[in-house]
């Protein structure tokens, strides 16, 4: 499944790729209000990028104690999340999840593709995020690159 790209996420990746050297696959913009939280200020320090990279540059788009992407953050002032490419949907779902110590993946097509994820107890909190953040980001993201409609955590 091809992952479409609007204008804004070409020019943050191209953003990425100059800072970082690294070609990002896929990038969107998260708010705060993007899960829920209408409470929430929606200062755009807020606002998160998450994108998605190859599993052999995720390293270098790091950088050397998390300088390089440490730099792209200063520069679209906004924080980052990295995201480790996968060619399958439970390693993509996994990887997605990080750092949150994910167990088993099973995709199940009954109606709606679900992907229902075996987290350790202690990194439940860690894969649902800060207002659950974390596992919004995944839910998007299985949904561009895999057409998994759900993620459900055991």
């Amino acid at each position: 499944m091809g992952v479409t790209l609007d204008d804004e996420a070409r020019q943050y990746l191209a953003a990425f790729e100059d800072v970082t050297g690294v070609d990002g696959k896929d990038c969107i913009r998260q708010a705060v209000d993007d899960v829920g939280d209408a409470t929430a200020n929606t200062d755009a320090a807020d606002d998160r990028l998450i994108v998605v990279v190859s599993s052999d540059q995720l390293g270098e788009a790091i950088g050397p104690d998390g300088r390089t992407v440490k730099r792209f953050e200063d520069q679209v002032d906004a924080s980052v999340r990295l995201v480790e490419d996968a060619d399958d949907p439970e390693a993509f779902v996994a990887n997605a999840l990080a750092p949150a110590a994910v167990y088993n993946v099973t995709i199940s097509e009954n109606g709606d593709t679900v992907a229902y994820v075996e987290v350790a107890t202690e990194d439940r909190g860690v894969a649902i995020g800060s207002n659950g953040r974390t596992i919004e980001a995944a839910r998007r993201l299985a949904k561009r690159h895999f057409d998994i409609e759900d993620i459900q955590l055991l």
